[in-house]
């Protein structure tokens, strides 16, 4: 992974060389990288181009042609990568050894392998299974356009555009993966309990727009055989208009006649002294805060050992291991036979990092951000790179850090404030029709802030509907346009969060808001006044997974993650406190709906489980045509002890999407998540030795501001 750095620079005269050199130094600092990998970076060129020739040489798999589904670092132990961290100085550290892991596909089985790349130069294959549960790995890029270019060549489907007055010239069509929906249900299957590796592949017109989304052929539906890449199956059921090109564009220049708004602010950032954050290979040092930033072609950017300088005690301590995003899972709410297997799980089907595409400087990230690169397998296993994938950069929103103003004294006005800075890491996925922006932002008070932001474009359903006034039960959605439909659906968006709060043995507590009333009787805490009722904490520590799940939209709770070995000076347990943002929803659908037994864990925000190496993906390993067997909900259902153990915080941020005009063509930003905050790990507020800001006119205010560089 390699960084970029480039800030817009205000400065005066006399100094402008000097910054020029400081930047330089930075800049030449950041891209410099170790002497040897550390354990959780991702895997490089080099390493990838080992992994392949190991696979390619490797007795074990005999069939061709060998298509690459995920190559991924396999992590050490870590307990191992634990001790490596701690050791502060490099020549104290013993380089612990690089693996791989990977799943192919040959001769219809998708294999396990498991390369040691420790000696990149020769590679040496160190396991071999396959797989024979349920389910399917991730889909190559390759593959899903290889799929989408089949239906223009297929008979029946040409005559389905003959017939419907449209110009096959101006066809596009998108893969779509079928789901599971049991034995019985299951379309796909040979016989009863086998799968074939397949998927339905919808057309839609694009022609005068890009939204294509908006254009769909309703009511033509392909299934292709992913292993023998061919049609195995085709429908043509029924037939409605396809939606107009007009007013669906929403490119500059394109989505109306003339702009009507007058332009935002462009965006200045003014840091004369430069970023104050480092980036060292994969780690990032700004502030109080040290963090490792990572890629993962299934997960996209994954942040790891992020601990905090304390300043009271001048001790450096460890908050995360590793944090990422497990899942996306979208389910649609049209039964019909076009739309009904639309329940997508977005990270196991299409993987994240697949679809990160290059982000836009001064546009996805201000002007003072510094870009990472990230490197994936394509499907002949080659590296492919992703550049400036990553962004990471300071944010100054006009916020306050914390105030306060006392005017009871008769001669003066106390004002003490402190202006909020923050990092953050961002990515953004465009996964389909939908864009993810995806935030880890770390807060000099200690907090960590994940947020997901979403826009991009609804998936939209074709339709004989004009007017509202029309619509029937039947439509399952909102009418967007003249026979466009934006059908209603739900976003799940699940995090693992391994915490290790000030060490790795930690417990889950609830402290939930309790009504009582105030009775002045032995042992009810009451008192002789005239208040009626007042609340009070009941606080629950989980012995098992069982007891830490959580609906939060359900008991008022104050959640925790707490360290029972560690004690502020008043005998409070250091901990962090998990709060809730917005997008809260849980899923209403029944238990029994094939969709919500593959992600069942969404019925609950807040998931705990002992931590595992191999338990990442919320759906399990294989997501695509999974059966939920092996999951979060499955793993939990062992109910294992959590109390004072290495435990992993899951959390789902939940969208009940009713699609509204505003959101055609293409959405506005809406966003949620969750911030990990600290509560009794620090002694005090952990920003009483901020320095205050200058008042007044800084100097370089009337300056001339340099150009952007990103």
């Amino acid at each position: 992974m390699s960084s970029r750095r480039g800030s817009c620079v205000g400065v005066c005269r006399s100094s402008l060389a000097m910054f020029r050199l400081i930047l330089l130094a930075l800049s030449i600092l950041t891209t410099a990288a170790s002497s040897h990998p550390h354990p959780l970076d991702p895997l490089s060129p080099a390493e990838l181009t080992a992994v392949r020739a190991a696979v390619l040489a490797s007795p074990l798999i005999s069939d061709r042609p060998l298509t690459f589904h995920y190559v991924g670092l396999d992590e050490p132990d870590k307990t191992d990568v634990l001790s490596y961290a701690e050791a502060r100085s490099s020549s104290s550290r013993a380089a612990l050894p690089r693996h791989a892991f990977v799943i192919t596909r040959a001769g219809g089985q998708s294999h396990e392998l498991r390369v040691d790349i420790t000696n990149a130069t020769a590679p040496t294959v160190l396991s071999h299974a396959i797989h024979h549960g349920a389910g399917f790995p991730t889909l190559t890029l390759d593959e899903q356009f290889e799929a989408a270019t089949l239906p223009p060549r297929h008979a029946p489907f040409v005559e389905s555009v003959r017939r419907r007055g449209l110009d096959l010239d101006d066809v596009l069509c998108a893969v779509f993966p079928v789901g599971w929906f049991g034995d019985a249900a299951n379309t796909n299957s040979q016989k009863k309990g086998q799968q074939r590796r397949v998927v339905k592949v919808m057309c839609f017109m694009a022609g005068e727009t890009p939204n294509f989304y908006a254009r769909p052929i309703e009511g033509v539906t392909l299934v292709v055989d992913l292993d023998r890449m061919a049609i195995v199956d085709y429908k043509d059921r029924v037939v409605y208009p396809v939606p107009k090109a007009e007013g669906t564009d929403y490119r500059a220049g394109k989505a109306g006649a003339s702009y009507t708004r007058h332009a935002t602010v462009p965006d200045v950032v003014v840091q004369p002294e430069g970023n104050g954050f480092h980036i060292d290979g994969h780690f990032v040092s700004w502030a109080n805060w040290e963090f490792h930033v990572g890629f993962d072609m299934r997960a996209g950017m994954v942040i790891s050992l992020a601990s905090i300088h304390d300043a009271e005690t001048g001790a450096r301590r460890r908050v995360l291991y590793r944090g990422f995003l497990s899942e996306i899972f979208v389910p649609y709410m049209d039964p019909t036979e076009e739309w009904y297997y639309r329940t997508f799980v977005d990270e196991g089907e299409y993987g994240l990092g697949l679809w990160a595409f290059p982000l836009q400087p001064g546009v996805d990230c201000p002007a003072n951000a510094a870009y990472l690169d990230g490197y994936y397998a394509g499907q002949d296993g080659k590296p492919v790179q992703n550049k400036n994938m990553i962004c990471v950069f300071e944010r100054y929103a006009g916020d306050v850090a914390w105030r306060h103003t006392e005017a009871s004294f008769p001669d003066k006005l106390i004002t003490e404030v402190r202006p909020e800075v923050s990092l953050v890491a961002r990515m953004v996925v465009s996964c389909g029709n939908y864009d993810y922006i995806l935030d880890w932002e770390f807060k000099t008070s200690g907090s960590i802030k994940v947020t997901v932001s979403l826009t991009g474009l609804l998936e939209m359903k074709g339709t004989d509907y004009t007017h509202a006034d029309q619509i029937r039960q039947d439509a399952h959605g909102t009418l967007l346009a003249e026979n466009t439909l934006g059908l209603y659906h739900d976003h799940y968006i699940t995090y693992h969060v391994d915490l290790d709060v000030d060490g790795t043995n930690n417990s889950f507590v609830k402290n939930v808001i309790t009504t009582r009333r105030n009775t002045n009787t032995p042992g009810s805490g009451g008192a002789d006044t005239p208040r009626r009722s007042y609340w009070t904490v009941s606080r629950e520590v989980a012995e098992t997974e069982a007891d830490a799940r959580v609906d939060v939209n359900a008991v008022p709770a104050d959640l925790l993650i707490v360290n029972p070995n560690k004690k502020t000076r008043m005998g409070n347990e250091v901990g962090y406190r998990v709060v809730p943002g917005a997008l809260t929803a849980a899923s209403v659908l029944d238990d029994d709906d094939y969709p919500q037994i593959v992600a069942s864990y969404s019925k609950k925000q807040v998931w705990v489980t002992p931590y595992m190496r191999d338990e990442k993906w919320a759906p399990g390993l294989y997501a695509d045509q999974g059966t939920g067997n092996d999951g979060l909900a499955a793993w939990s259902g062992r109910n294992r002890g959590i109390r004072n153990e290495d435990i992993v915080l899951w959390y789902t941020v939940g969208l009940h999407h009713i699609p509204c005009q505003e959101d055609f063509p293409v959405m506005p930003t809406v966003s949620g998540g969750f911030e990990l905050r600290p509560a009794n790990f620090f002694e005090r507020n952990s920003l009483l030795k901020t320095r205050p800001p200058r008042f007044g006119q800084p100097p370089f205010l009337n300056c001339s501001c340099g150009s952007h560089s990103g």
